[in-house]
């Protein structure tokens, strides 16, 4: 007359991640971009949350960066046939690192600049011109040790995932870079 006990959350994250593994990585991909927005707006000392650019950087995560993540480490693991040798972790690494990182960058700020921010294209354009360069420089001093972490110790289900917890940070770090060099543009004047 036993009744199972009930689910606790992590288990049922992690049926919902075997069941519907893209949507599940899409929805917490988008929720994680979502919470590191909110800090970031905190932490960068705005009042009052801008929901509307919450909503769109969930969108941009979920819609966007969840799903490509998902796909890529897929179609990695059955290229290299899952090995996880010193060699193939590092090829992997080096292929994420010259195709989705710079990708996912570029996309992520022209969708930031005209989406969020309703820039004018010529203006992101500069924009992205300026910055872009330094964004991605400074994302292969720390991704690709996040990628060999993933591809060498964590499985597949699993890498979208460890990811956007990275990501959460970078968000973070991104959004008070930016602030930050905004007032000290600012005081230049």
């Amino acid at each position: 007359m036993g009744s199972s006990p009930k689910k606790t959350t992590l288990q049922r994250y992690l049926s919902q991640l075997q069941q519907h593994p893209l949507r599940t990585k899409a929805i917490t991909a988008g929720v994680l971009s979502g919470v590191s927005d909110v800090v970031s707006q905190k932490l960068s000392g705005i009042q009052k949350i801008q929901l509307r650019r919450v909503l769109l950087k969930m969108i941009f995560a979920g819609g966007f960066l969840g799903p490509a993540g998902h796909f890529f480490h897929t179609y990695l693991d059955k290229f290299f046939k899952g090995k996880k040798d010193t060699k193939t972790v590092a090829k992997k690494v080096v292929l994420e690192q010259l195709t989705l990182s710079p990708l996912n960058h570029l996309l992520f700020m022209v969708y930031f600049g005209v989406v969020i921010e309703r820039t004018p294209w010529n203006l992101v354009r500069e924009r992205i011109k300026k910055t872009y360069p330094t964004v991605q420089l400074t994302a292969w001093t720390f991704f690709p040790v996040v990628g060999w972490i993933n591809y060498k110790y964590v499985p597949l289900h699993f890498r979208v995932i460890l990811h956007s917890l990275v990501a959460f940070f970078w968000g973070i770090f991104l959004t008070l870079r930016a602030r930050s060099m905004t007032l000290a543009l600012a005081k230049a004047k």
